[in-house]
């Protein structure tokens, strides 16, 4: 992946690192090299991937160590820098960067007052100072911009150039219909549909779900989703193997301030209720504070009204918009990079409200388990569109209640699931390749529902097969463009581009090298059938310092994340290995009557 790198060997595959301002992240795909000039200093490069430009005696301003001069190379994928001592390079894939600015002018004085700044989308902003005698800035800065943004340009992102083969292909992951027939669909209450196929229904919805059994007539369902926001109305998210609770997911009514009513849709949450027989209530889980479920009645949505839905009980979860959390977003990057306030630390985390939203929606999490697993009721899920705070409460639930998404396959399918075919607009809240930095689309909802997975992952080491390089991993590749799996918006524009025949799954990289991403503590008998209840309360919660800290050298581990998992793994396999030479020695020494039992 990407980070900055001391020592750099001259054929080196990796872009890990073990100086200042580096990332914990490693990249095992095959590269080419570049070499140019008689320094004989080698760019690695991917299959696909070009050089474009080299600019000489470029000076990295390192906020963390001493100016560094030497050559700043740009491909058709990253920005990468190297001194002229080849002891410090630096990796940056082009679609983590979010802005570019020029800092000074031909006349500025002073010792590299003029170069260009790179604003990133993980945590970082990098400097370069130009020599502004060779009127080298303008044309890279212009080359920087081209390639940075292909998106503003009407272009395609690098993810389809890029020709990387793996032994897995990430893009078999996920099947809709081998998921729904794993939770025991369909049966007498739940039916699977295809009437979404072409994407008419519900154009950011998948092109198959599973409706309540009862609801036979494809018009009426039609009718119901017309009165929800974006036509998304409420399908199954999951099912409980035995009490047969729902969880299911929709976006906000179309009530407006008139309370307008819409009888097939009263009458559809009835069988969404009825396909429970063990309740006799249903749960309507609102992510937003009450006071922006108001506002959004003056705009033409709202809320289901308990006097107007029968057998429903409304709760309002508190979870705020996009907007705040951006907003929280930026200051918690403000605190980790570059300087960070050891003697303020704490209060100056706190004033981010970062841990505050991530407690609000774990908590909300677990009020829809406590509903589902201990009342055996079923749950209806939504906030205003369906696809931000939705997606994270339904897939953080669905963690908590079902054992198969804490596995690593079982995660990689819930991602696909409720996140990418569920239609999050992971195009307008990441900003793929587009210019627009202060577009107000842009938000980190996914970031964060990552953010509570690991908080989760602390609560419960022993429960999950995957450990913490996995989700930064997913997290530095959510950005890069590198692999198809997070552009666009919708499944139905993902289909429309062919992105499984023409770019590759992340899920390839991931599942071809699991030694990486596996948790050694991993105990699959521990959590077989077992639910997990996190506490939500900010004293068991932290701040993801392996994440958001790991560029900045006073506050990263000194050995990178996924040496020290890789390490935990052989020792585990090694113990597995004997372990099963003693039960199997064991069974011979019975089989043939050599085994004695110990007196006592």
């Amino acid at each position: 992946m990407y980070g900055v790198r001391y020592s750099l060997a001259a054929n080196s595959a990796t872009a890990s690192s073990t100086g200042d301002g580096s990332s914990d992240s490693l990249s095992s795909d095959s590269r080419s090299t570049f070499s140019k000039g008689d320094s004989d200093i080698h760019v690695p490069l991917m299959k696909g991937e070009e050089l474009c430009r080299m600019t000489p005696d470029v000076t990295y301003l390192c906020p963390f160590s001493v100016p560094a001069k030497g050559n700043l190379y740009l491909t058709n994928y990253k920005l990468f820098f190297i001194s002229k001592d080849q002891l410090i390079s630096l990796e940056v894939p082009l679609g983590v960067i979010n802005r570019v600015e020029k800092v000074g002018g031909v006349s500025s004085r002073g010792e590299n007052s003029y170069g260009i700044e790179i604003f990133c989308k993980d945590v970082r902003s990098l400097k370069f100072a130009h020599n502004p005698e060779n009127h080298s800035r303008r044309e890279f800065f212009e080359d920087l911009l081209h390639l940075s943004f292909p998106i503003a340009r009407k272009a395609l992102p690098f993810a389809f150039s890029y020709q990387e083969s793996y032994s897995q292909d990430g893009w078999t992951v996920y099947d809709t219909m081998s998921e729904l027939k794993r939770m025991g669909l369909p049966n007498e209450s739940w039916r699977i549909t295809k009437m979404n196929e072409k994407y008419e229904v519900c154009d950011s919805y998948p092109s198959v779900w599973a409706v309540p059994a009862a609801a036979t007539d494809d018009d009426f369902i039609r009718n119901v989703s017309t009165f929800r926001s974006r036509n998304r109305l409420p399908v199954l998210s999951w099912l409980h193997p035995y009490s047969q609770a729902s969880i299911t997911r929709c976006s906000q009514p179309n009530v407006g301030v008139a309370s307008k009513r819409n009888k097939n849709d009263e009458n559809y949450l009835q069988m969404v209720l009825d396909a429970n027989a063990q309740a006799h209530k249903l749960y309507v889980m609102d992510a937003r504070p009450n006071a922006n479920a108001l506002a959004n009645k003056a705009k033409g949505g709202g809320y289901e009204s308990e006097d107007i839905y029968q057998n429903i009980e409304l709760i309002f979860l508190d979870i705020h918009n996009i907007h705040v959390m951006r907003e929280s977003l930026r200051k918690l990057k403000e605190e980790c990079y570059p300087i960070i306030d050891d003697s303020k630390w704490l209060s100056a985390i706190e004033s981010t409200r970062w841990l505050e939203h991530i407690k609000c929606v774990i908590s909300g999490a677990v009020r829809i388990v406590d509903r589902v697993e201990n009342n055996k009721t079923s749950v209806l899920v939504h906030c205003s569109d369906g696809w931000d705070r939705t997606a994270q409460l339904t897939s953080l639930s669905m963690i908590m209640l079902d054992p198969y998404y804490r596995s690593l396959k079982g995660f990689e399918v819930l991602v696909e699931k409720e996140w990418l075919s569920f239609g999050h607009k992971f195009q307008h809240r990441v900003g793929h390749g587009d210019d627009r930095h202060a577009d107000a689309d842009r938000s980190p909802i996914f970031l964060q529902w990552i953010d509570c997975v690991y908080q989760i992952t602390l609560q419960f080491p022993y429960a999950f097969e995957f450990n913490e390089y996995f989700l930064i991993t997913i997290l530095d590749h959510l950005y890069s463009c590198l692999f198809g799996t997070f552009l666009y918006n919708s499944e139905r524009e993902r289909v429309s581009h062919d992105l499984k025949r023409k770019t590759v799954s992340i899920w390839s990289l991931i599942n071809s090298e699991l030694d990486l991403h596996l948790n050694p503590f991993y105990c699959a008998e521990a959590g077989q059938n077992k639910i997990i209840i996190p506490s939500p309360a900010i004293r068991h919660l932290k701040i993801w310092k392996g994440y958001f800290c790991r560029y900045n050298p006073r506050m990263r581990l000194q050995e990178p994340v996924y040496a020290k998992y890789q390490k935990l793994q052989f020792f585990k396999t090694q113990l597995d290995k004997k372990l099963a030479e003693l039960r199997l020695d064991a069974e011979n020494r019975n089989n043939h009557g050599d085994y004695e039992p110990v007196r006592v």
